[in-house]
């Protein structure tokens, strides 16, 4: 660092923010947090000016990588839902969204908490130079996993009956039990990926994250159309799915299996005893699944849905034909949920490394102006408004038809919340406050278990749509005041105003761009026009008035990538 007084930034726990927590990776987040804490990095200032720009240079690389791996596998896990709801149908899809929650979780585990936890304590031995120690935590760390593993197998593969029953439909079994086996591939996956995380080499965890949901993607919807073509029902549909992710698994396990076998051909030499098999314990049972729980929120939320819709809609009144069709329309809403969530949350956690880069020249508006929060605000608004006013086009665009649009636009309002809420929880993670971050999931599910029960029995389908995004809300709104608690959140109004602007103007030009449209023809075809350039117009009336609403100072914009043309297009000083 220079010398002199450090900035308001430079002493900020926000230093230490989480990147790659909030959206269901934590490499990056991990990463970051360990080269700014680890004794390596407070050496640096000792070191010549050339190695400590190639630590910089490292950093910044590692976690690009990282960042642009999470984002591709995150928008190919949504959007192959839309061929696949093409090619089932809505209670092929209903099947396959019954059970995915559970390897959702599974994924939380192999790539967010448990690698995070290792890589601390992986990287902590080598830059002690501790190469064993390294080895007996991977050691130790492989031995507990796995127990954790064989014991969720277990009980799920002998319980697939009880659960099956639990979700209202019996005939999910053989899909359960079958998914299962996904618990056996994540000890070795999490292992290896915390293990060459820890050593600051994040091509491995891009590579096999990557590979995995292109071989997963390819698999469900090769498998998938196989089975339709030789007359397969859906669930037979649903039970080739499920082996096409246990083939993407696979795939990601022999993709870590290759890096470590080029790694072995490396002597490595090591002079302490094993580490502690207690401590390394405790820290997996405590770090690892905390972080686990913090990436869950996308993932419990449908998961309650598995349990409680079904059953709660057949007490209505409703057969059960019916309520899985119901079920499927409703979980059209998962992958605009997920797109929506993910850009929001990608593209404002990605300007972490952009605000640290500047804050050697801008100083504390960086920290007082809360960037990534602000810009999530800015995309979830503007997600969430543009999906409710195109809502039936989009919904005919990607599903064949315009079923349950207003049960969809419901649900899109859940993005601003969704954004929100893993901004916020991304921003609390950094600062060290990972059981609040915790405490906001644990927030969400009972609201959405309670709302459920209190909302499904008078309002059917809408009522879960209504749970859904009450129980975004509520995590967000929690998150929000733990994170006032911690840090300062200036000028709130401010900025909340000119957002809000320019969400209104937006849907007006909207709602008189639909008017148009919707006169002139129908089909799924002009439904298709109608969506893409109601997101074109939609999004330039929006950025515009945004640019012009001065919601990001000079500075801050300075910081961005191609925000100068977007100024000397819209005209703004």
């Amino acid at each position: 660092m220079a010398s002199g007084k450090p900035s308001s930034l430079s002493s900020s726990p926000m230093l230490r923010y989480n990147i790659e927590r909030s959206h269901g990776n934590g490499t990056i987040g991990g990463f970051l947090g360990r080269w700014r804490m680890s004794p390596a990095w407070l050496s640096v200032g000792k070191r010549h000016e050339g190695g400590r720009k190639s630590d910089m240079g490292n950093v910044w690389k590692g976690a690009a990588v990282l960042t642009v791996a999470a984002l591709l596998t995150k928008l190919l896990s949504a959007l192959y839902r839309i061929p696949y709801q093409n090619m089932v149908g809505d209670v092929g899809f209903y099947i396959y969204q019954q059970v995915y929650p559970i390897y959702g979780i599974v994924v939380a585990m192999s790539l967010a908490g448990y690698p995070v936890a290792i890589s601390k304590l992986i990287a902590e031995r080598f830059v002690e130079g501790d190469a064993a120690g390294a080895a007996a935590v991977r050691r130790i760390a492989l031995l507990l996993l796995s127990a954790l593993g064989v014991m969720l197998f277990a009980g799920l593969y002998a319980g697939a009956e009880t659960v099956a029953s639990w979700m209202g439909d019996g005939r999910l079994e053989p899909l359960l039990r079958l998914l299962s086996f996904s618990f056996l591939f994540f000890p070795l996956i999490a292992v290896l990926r915390g293990y060459f995380q820890g050593q600051h080499d994040m091509m491995p965890t891009a590579v096999s994250q990557v590979g995995e949901q292109f071989v997963r993607v390819t698999a469900i919807l090769g498998l998938s159309y196989w089975a339709m073509r030789r007359g397969a029902d859906v669930y037979s549909c649903g039970m080739a799915a499920i082996a096409g992710t246990l083939g993407g698994m696979a795939a990601a396990l022999l993709i870590l299996l290759f890096y470590s076998a080029k790694r072995r051909r490396k002597k490595t030499a090591g002079r302490t005893p094993t580490a502690s098999f207690l401590h390394v314990g405790r820290h997996l049972l405590t770090v690892g699944t905390i972080v686990c729980l913090t990436n869950m929120a996308l993932t419990l939320i449908p998961l309650v849905d598995s349990f409680l819709f079904v059953p709660l809609l057949h007490e209505t009144g409703a057969s059960l034909d019916e309520v899985k069709w119901l079920k499927g329309v409703y979980d059209r809403g998962q992958p605009l949920i997920q797109l929506g969530t993910v850009v929001g949350t990608s593209l404002s956690l990605a300007l972490v490394p952009f605000i640290s880069s500047a804050q050697r020249s801008q100083g504390a508006i960086f920290t007082q102006g809360l960037l990534p929060f602000r810009f999530a605000a800015v995309i979830g608004v503007g997600a969430s408004l543009g999906l409710i006013c195109l809502i039936r086009p989009i919904n005919t665009m990607l599903f064949e038809n315009d079923r349950g649009s207003l049960v969809l636009a419901v649900l899109s309002a859940s993005v601003f919340f969704t954004t929100m809420a893993l901004t916020s929880s991304a921003m609390l993670q950094g600062m060290g406050k990972e059981w609040a971050a915790a405490a906001g999931v644990a927030v969400a599910v009972a609201g959405k278990m309670a709302l459920m029960h209190w909302l499904v029995p008078p309002f059917g389908v809408l009522g879960a749509a209504l749970a859904t995004t009450g129980a975004y809300a509520l995590m967000a709104c929690f998150l929000y005041v733990c994170l006032r608690r911690e840090c300062q959140l200036t000028n709130i109004q401010k900025y909340a105003y000119p957002i809000v602007k320019a969400g209104v103007a937006m849907v007006v030009v909207l709602q008189l761009y639909m008017w148009l449209m919707d006169a002139a023809a129908g089909g799924r075809l002009w439904a298709t026009a109608e969506a893409l350039g109601g997101v074109a117009v939609g999004a330039i009336v929006y950025i515009v008035c945004i640019v012009k609403g001065n919601v990001f100072s000079e500075e801050e914009l300075s910081a961005l990538p191609l925000a100068n043309k977007f100024r000397l297009l819209s005209g703004s000083r």
